[in-house]
């Protein structure tokens, strides 16, 4: 639903805000754009991995229905009811593909989510259940709680569900500390630009935010660093994380690459037929190094890489993603197309589209 007063300034809050305090407007367009940031980077994450069960099982779709994901799809579990866990949970129900059965919300006070209940959404107080039942965790409360929450979780966590933690306050290092765990996923924002009151829509939802092809472009990991932007260790987290997940599942490391290289590189691929090139494809060595390349044989998996080591060091993938801007370009087609956006050409304004191995040392596969 549009807002009818966008353009009735008179009838809008700030223009009853003194002239020398109007600076401080900016602070809740920030609040906004973080949290619209944090819900599309989230509902990515979760299409990523959903993409690969997909692909794997032989039918995959990024803008995927709710009615293909079924019980055996991506279980998403969310640590706190309060306003950033409610605005996940709705993002990702409207957006991700994920069913409401395979969405888990634990919270001290469940009877207060019934709007999430009453789509099928289960929600109760037992952090160390959803933890166990979880592929992943979305940490969603208070700074002041989290410490109690680790202690009560960390005992349940087991390889390969991967927290994902949105408790900003919280450095990463004191998280894998608290957890005594590896697979923390942690994004920081950074806001370079004091003019965000009319980026976000202050009025609308977030799930009407994200479905705005120009804020699409706005979070998009790969794109222009302006105003907010989600660092790059990010993205390289993420595919680590994808690698994860497909080494659990014992997959070749052959056999990995040509998931992601099918997944994130389509086969009509635009930017190509443009410029006339081909798409590029990932290799071994780009996540790893040469010397643990030339230790693989054809059935080998990737290793199981620390996600916190990732985020803290340089890897080859972040070497590759400072380097290849063609690589860029396609990441930033395949982001937007998974919320189905269509890029518009040369700068144009886009629309809408309709026993496992052993860990391996993080410096010797990092190259470290």
């Amino acid at each position: 639903m549009s807002d009818i007063m966008v353009n009735l300034k008179s009838f809008q809050s700030e223009c009853a805000v003194e002239e020398c305090k109007q600076s401080l407007l900016c602070l809740r367009s920030r609040c906004k754009g973080l949290m619209v940031n944090a819900c599309a980077h989230a509902v990515f994450f979760c299409k990523l991995l959903h993409a690969l069960r997909q692909k794997e099982s032989g039918k995959v779709s990024l803008i995927s229905s709710k009615e293909s994901m079924g019980s055996e799809g991506l279980k998403v579990g969310i640590i706190g009811g309060g306003h950033i866990g409610k605005q996940l949970a709705r993002a990702l129900l409207e957006l991700s593909g994920v069913s409401s059965q395979n969405i888990h919300i634990s919270t001290r006070r469940p009877e207060t989510l019934s709007e999430f209940q009453q789509l099928g959404v289960e929600c109760f107080y037992d952090n160390g259940q959803l933890v166990a039942w979880a592929d992943i965790v979305f940490l969603c409360c208070l700074p002041s709680h989290l410490q109690q929450i680790c202690s009560g979780i960390h005992s349940a966590l087991r390889e390969p569900c991967i927290v994902y933690s949105l408790v900003t306050a919280v450095p990463l290092p004191r998280l894998k500390q608290l957890l005594s765990y590896s697979a923390i996923l942690r994004p920081q924002y950074q806001c370079t630009s004091r003019n965000l009151r009319n980026m976000w829509g202050t009025n609308g939802t977030i799930t009407a935010a994200l479905q705005d092809p120009i804020v699409i472009q706005a979070t998009c990991p790969c794109g222009p660093k302006e105003r907010i932007a989600v660092t790059g260790k990010w993205l390289e987290a993420i595919f680590y994380a994808a690698l994860n997940s497909c080494m659990w599942w014992r997959l070749p490391h052959q056999r990995t690459l040509k998931l992601l290289n099918d997944i994130c590189f389509p086969e009509h691929c635009p930017i190509c037929a443009e410029q006339k090139t081909s798409c590029p494809r990932f290799v071994c060595g780009n996540f790893v190094s040469q010397t643990f390349v030339s230790s693989l044989t054809q059935e080998d998996t990737f290793p199981w890489f620390d996600l916190t080591t990732v985020q803290m060091k340089e890897s080859p993938f972040s070497q590759l993603l400072a380097r290849s801007v063609l690589l860029q370009n396609h990441l930033t087609l395949f982001y937007c197309t998974s919320f189905g956006v269509l890029l518009a050409k040369s700068g144009g304004m886009a629309s809408r589209i309709s026993s496992l191995p052993a860990t391996a040392d993080p410096r010797m596969v990092l190259g470290h």
